[in-house]
């Protein structure tokens, strides 16, 4: 039963997508088009979600600084700053699988027309594109599925930080903590240089899009 409702749900899935890309294909967009639009998306939640995860770990360094004050103000802060960075991760996600999503579809439409060419030499060229776009693609894809692997450790350590500060919230929780910053902020850097690369990638494949 249960294999029977996945299998509906991804012809419903199917044909949706279908019917969504015939949409745009009839007002003249393309699924190259809409290709590099999503991976302008993507690479624009990249950036945001690093200035995101960045103020995390601002607020974690003033946390863990605290030396009077407001203990729940600050607390709030950092649990607000986690909350926004967890969201950031899931529009990370979400893009990079729409991104996915466009570009097996430009792929298989692109590679069923090949058969229709009369023109060998017209086909040939056609058929080279296709190789060269999809290996720059499989780039950009590892690229950013690579920094999308940095961010759930991120998420994993100032969840933790968070739930231990909701039940201990006292100056010997903070000191606790202080020996959880330098591993968090090493894995915010790791994450960072990885999205650096992704979005380098994204801005060289849209650019090669555009000119092809």
């Amino acid at each position: 039963m249960k294999k029977l409702i996945v299998l509906s749900f991804l012809i419903c899935l199917t044909s949706c997508q279908s019917a969504y890309y015939a949409a745009w294909e009839k007002v003249g967009v393309e699924k190259r088009d809409i290709l590099v639009d999503r991976v302008e998306n993507a690479k624009d939640s990249q950036e945001e979600a690093q200035q995101q995860f960045s103020s995390a770990l601002e607020q974690l360094s003033l946390l863990i600084k605290f030396d009077g004050g407001e203990l729940q103000a600050v607390y709030d802060a950092l649990k607000n700053e986690f909350e926004a960075s967890e969201q950031s991760a899931i529009e990370v996600s979400e893009r990079i699988d729409k991104v996915e999503s466009v570009a097996e579809a430009l792929f298989a439409e692109w590679q069923n027309e090949l058969e229709q060419y009369s023109n060998v030499s017209l086909k040939r060229d056609s058929q080279a594109k296709l190789r060269d776009t999809q290996k720059r693609y499989k780039s950009l894809l590892v690229a950013m599925r690579k920094a999308e692997a940095k961010m759930p450790p991120v998420l994993n350590a100032l969840r933790d930080n968070v739930l231990y500060l909701k039940h201990n919230l006292n100056a010997n929780a903070i000191g606790a903590l202080q020996g959880e910053f330098n591993g968090i902020k090493n894995n915010i850097g790791k994450l960072i240089i990885e999205m650096n690369k992704a979005i380098k990638e994204s801005n060289t494949f849209i650019a090669n899009m555009q000119s092809t």
